[in-house]
Order: structure tokens, then C-alpha cells, then sequence
């Protein structure tokens, strides 16, 4: 008897649910580079961004936001000119998810729409003044480039991807 409550309170245990959730989500971030599209990785990590404050809270989703782009770049899927941006996207995460979880319980769209065109306008500012000094120039066009719409694009198509998530999650119950 004892040794069947062992075993349901270690399954059971809030912290360990709550690391299989941090695992489940930052293996789906980190997975979605895979993907080799910009849209549908960055939908991707941002919708999981999203998902993490809900799920793991503002700590949780912060850890995650450190690891899509080192990853990446360790594995040669992110572009190693695009290594001094690296930083600079890692604070974008944190500016998303911060700012997300501060508003979204106000209104979830302005935490949505605010948290994605201030990571937009933080990237493209960043890629407009820091790149240019670390990378040669006929490449800076294109790192600007990524670092500009796509940005605001898939961080909004984040947000509406986790909106319907919780909406039929919310149905379902």
C-alpha cells in the first residue's frame, strides 16, 4: 500500500508535471527549426513563448526564451553570420514574453499585439545599428531583412495560433 502512494504522489508531483511541461515545450522549440522557413519556425517558437507564460508562468517561459536561437546556431541552422544577433534575439524573447504576461490578463490581444511589435521594433532596431558593425555590409541587407516584417508577422500569427489554442481548450472542458 505504502509503495502504491510513492508511486502516485512522485507522478503526481506538481514539480514534475511541471518539468515535463518545460521539457515538452522547449523541445517543441527547439524542434521548430527544423522546419528551414522563417515563418513557420518563428510562428512556431513564438506560439510556444506564448503557451509557456500560461502554462509555466513568466519564470518558466524566460528559461525557454534563452534556447531556440543558441541551439540553433550550435546546429548550423541558424546562420553563423548571425551569431552577434544572438543576444539581441534572446532579449526579444524576453521583451515577448514579458511584456505578454504582464497585459494579457487585462486584454489578450493588447498583450499579444503590444508584446509582438515591441520584440519587432526591439530586433529591427537592434539588426539596424548592432549588425552593421559586426557584419560585412552586402550581408547586413539580408539579416535587416529577417530581422524586420517576418518578425512582427510570426510573433502575431503566434498570438492567433495560441488564442485558438485556449479557445478550444476552453470548449472542450
Amino acid at each position: 500500500m505504502e509503495n502504491e502512494q510513492i508511486k502516485k504522489l512522485s507522478i503526481v508531483s506538481p514539480k514534475v508535471l511541471l518539468g515535463i511541461k518545460f521539457i515538452a515545450l522547449l523541445g517543441i522549440a527547439l524542434l521548430a527549426p527544423l522546419a528551414q522557413n522563417q515563418i513557420i519556425t518563428g510562428t512556431i517558437v513564438n506560439a510556444v513563448l506564448l503557451l509557456s507564460v500560461f502554462i509555466l508562468g513568466l519564470r518558466g517561459a524566460a528559461a525557454i526564451a534563452f534556447f531556440p536561437s543558441v541551439i540553433s546556431l550550435g546546429l548550423g541552422l541558424l546562420p553563423g553570420v548571425m551569431a552577434p544577433m544572438v543576444p539581441f534575439i534572446i532579449t526579444g524573447n524576453l521583451i515577448f514574453v514579458s511584456v505578454f504576461a504582464a497585459v494579457k490578463n487585462k486584454n489578450y490581444w493588447l498583450g499579444a499585439i503590444s508584446a509582438s511589435v515591441l520584440k519587432f521594433v526591439w530586433l529591427f532596431v537592434a539588426s539596424q545599428l548592432v549588425i552593421s558593425l559586426f557584419i560585412q555590409k552586402p550581408i547586413v541587407a539580408k539579416i535587416v531583412a529577417m530581422m524586420s516584417w517576418p518578425q512582427l508577422l510570426t510573433a502575431l500569427l503566434a498570438g492567433i495560433v495560441v488564442y485558438f489554442i485556449f479557445q478550444t481548450r476552453v470548449k472542450s472542458k
